[in-house]
């Protein structure tokens, strides 16, 4: 096997495992809300970066990134355990700006249909 592909797949077992972890384990209020959407890991599993998504402004970001920061000790553990990784990565959590972006988006377009359909009523009148 491909150490890139190891990579990916232990990738993915790894963000299973910290989303069962914050979902059900993590007790910190800060982390709840939080959205795991992706990871990337380094091919000799030394490292990964896992991106988050949560929703609000850029004070409840900086909160889900104290309270991910702070957790890290306890998730790095956990996923150790259960995965038994020779090697736990060093994690490195990122906002993910996506989502809110996406959300950005949905709300112009829905405005914009908003307008049309006031527009074609003010035609038929």
């Amino acid at each position: 096997m491909l150490p890139a592909r190891r990579a990916t797949r232990i990738g993915g077992q790894v963000l299973r495992e910290m989303a069962d972890l914050l979902m059900r384990r993590v007790k910190d209020p800060r982390v709840k809300g939080i959205t795991l959407t992706g990871i990337l890991i380094s091919n000799d599993l030394r490292y990964a970066r896992v991106y988050y998504s949560v929703m609000g402004e850029e004070k409840a970001i900086l909160q889900a990134q104290a309270g991910l920061d702070s957790a890290k000790g306890f998730i790095k553990r956990e996923i150790g355990l259960r995965l038994e990784l020779k090697y736990m990565p060093d994690i490195i959590f990122k906002h993910d700006p996506s989502l809110a972006g996406g959300e950005h988006m949905e709300k112009l377009f829905q405005q914009i249909r908003k307008e049309e359909s006031s527009d074609s009523g003010e035609e038929k009148e």
